[in-house]
């Protein structure tokens, strides 16, 4: 846990200051079937819609809006990478968002998500809908369980899109509630653009199921704001930080 727990601050507060952050995602070089599911697999996890929130649903009258950083390891698979990014792939993969829930009756929630990277033609969006199966209270957990969708835009030469289900677990203690949970990520991905054309395989669309695994911890300091750190495993590890304001 310790370990985890320096590696998303690392990770996320080095590359907040880090000069290079993302280039456009532009093959000016093709890659084999393996190699391009490989990175389908990578991307896909990379842009997956991120849990970043406890078990209980906000209530009929609940909101929450905020602000993430989520941030992926690829140093140690540059070809692919290095192909995606015309031979200058960055370390880390950076993807900051916008996004809000809001609590609906029966302990339904719904959310969306938007996110654009500065200084690149990445672009993604989604959205998830989340059911509170127990609330929780003084000696019980909450549980719940949750659906997500994402789509990647603005990048000529790859489409993605993932699908996702997760069940988590949440207990809050005054102002501190940690969470974990775990499901099962859906990645379809399509070589299109350059990445069509200069491959020398006729490329295949890809259809990979990726398991996930998360753990976090939200703290409240103050009355309407919410700080969480989370941890996720899918394909690697995966760091995020989320500032909201939640009423």
């Amino acid at each position: 846990m310790k370990r985890l727990l320096c590696g998303m601050v690392a990770a996320t507060l080095a590359l907040t200051v880090s000069p290079v952050l993302a280039a456009d995602i532009n093959f000016t070089s093709g890659i084999d079937q393996s190699a391009f599911r490989s990175l389908s697999k990578e991307a896909g996890a990379a842009l997956g819609y991120r849990n970043m929130a406890p078990a209980a649903s906000l209530g009929i009258t609940g909101f929450d809006i905020g602000l993430e950083v989520s941030a992926i390891d690829i140093s140690s698979n540059s070809s692919y990478w290095n192909a995606a990014f015309n031979n200058d792939a960055p370390s880390y993969l950076v993807i900051p968002k916008v996004r809000a829930r809001k609590g609906l009756p029966f302990g339904i929630d719904v959310g969306a998500m938007y996110s654009y990277v500065p200084d690149s033609n990445i672009k993604l969006y989604g959205a998830e809908l989340s059911k509170s199966i127990l609330e929780g209270g003084i000696a019980t957990p909450a549980v719940g369980v949750r659906a997500t969708y994402t789509k990647l835009a603005g990048v000529n030469d790859l489409s993605l899109q993932t699908y996702g289900v997760d069940a988590s677990v949440s207990k809050g203690f005054l102002f501190l509630t940690p969470y974990a949970g775990a499901g099962v990520m859906w990645i379809n991905s399509e070589a299109k653009g350059n990445l069509k054309t200069l491959s020398q395989d006729n490329l295949n669309s890809e259809t990979i199921s990726v398991p996930r695994f998360f753990g976090g911890l939200k703290v409240t300091p103050f009355p309407l704001l919410g700080i969480t750190a989370e941890a996720e495993y899918a394909v690697r590890p995966i760091y995020s930080l989320k500032a909201a304001i939640s009423f």
